[in-house]
């Protein structure tokens, strides 16, 4: 098995270097102490999320939650391209942080909640902070299940005219939709810039969103011959454009 990762604070590899001696302590401190039981000599890899990481080994457990970590090498890696954006309608239940866990197993870099028209789950006030960090918390635990050293970044919530300022910008744009008449598979894709991909909610994207995402210059394409659930729709189609990119080469 690939050694277990953890996340460190941002900038807090700055200056770390093989041979340097690493503290690790707090809670990924007791996680890794009390709830992995690392012992003296097994590898383990830190990451700040941001693509910068260290592999060492433990030196040295004291209590419940602080381990030394001896570095014997450092990594980092670029910001991929292109970079994949799904903008993701809210799904209804726990099913939004299922489409963020696989979505980042998988190896998409960011993740846009939407707040289409026909969801019917609807994030106000405290309950939508609350589920925002449920997205978030849910991104950062699955970077590092899927032992990735740069974690995707999950927006705040976007409107409709949000999301088509978004992709207004992008290098490439899709809505994903059943009845879009060109197969994403057969899509012309840059090589570099941010590919971005719109996955609407339970209920389908509205003609008026759809108008709004092509006049941004979105269009709609077709994943294949079966309708998926948005929970699982972004994680389909980006594994389908990482391959196509040659970013899983």
């Amino acid at each position: 098995m690939t050694a277990p990762v953890f996340l460190v604070e941002e900038d807090a590899l700055t200056g770390v270097f093989p041979g340097t001696v690493f503290p690790l302590d707090g809670p990924e401190g007791r996680h890794a102490v009390s709830v992995r039981r690392l012992r003296v000599g097994e590898e383990i890899v830190l990451t700040d999320g941001q693509g910068n990481g260290v592999h060492g080994t433990v030196a040295a457990v004291e209590g419940k939650d602080h381990l030394d970590v001896a570095v014997t090498s450092v990594r980092s890696e670029p910001e991929p391209q292109p970079r994949i954006t799904v903008v993701q309608a809210l799904p209804k239940g726990d099913r939004g942080e299922l489409a963020v866990e696989t979505m980042t197993e998988t190896g998409v870099d960011a993740v846009v909640p939407w707040a289409a028209s026909r969801c019917v789950t609807q994030w106000k006030g405290e309950r939508g902070l609350k589920s925002l960090g449920k997205w978030r918390a849910t991104a950062r635990e699955a970077g590092k299940q899927s032992r990735r050293l740069r974690f995707p970044d999950v927006a705040d919530l976007m409107t409709t005219r949000q999301v088509a300022e978004l992709l207004a910008g992008a290098a490439f744009a899709a809505v994903l939709h059943e009845e879009g008449s060109t197969a994403l598979a057969t899509a012309d894709l840059p090589q570099t810039g941010d590919i971005v991909l719109v996955v609407g909610p339970e209920g389908g994207v509205s003609p008026e969103e759809l108008d709004a995402f092509a006049a941004a210059g979105a269009h709609p394409y077709r994943l294949g011959p079966s309708v998926l659930r948005t929970s699982t729709a972004g994680t389909a189609a980006a594994a389908l454009l990482l391959g196509r990119t040659g970013r899983w080469a």
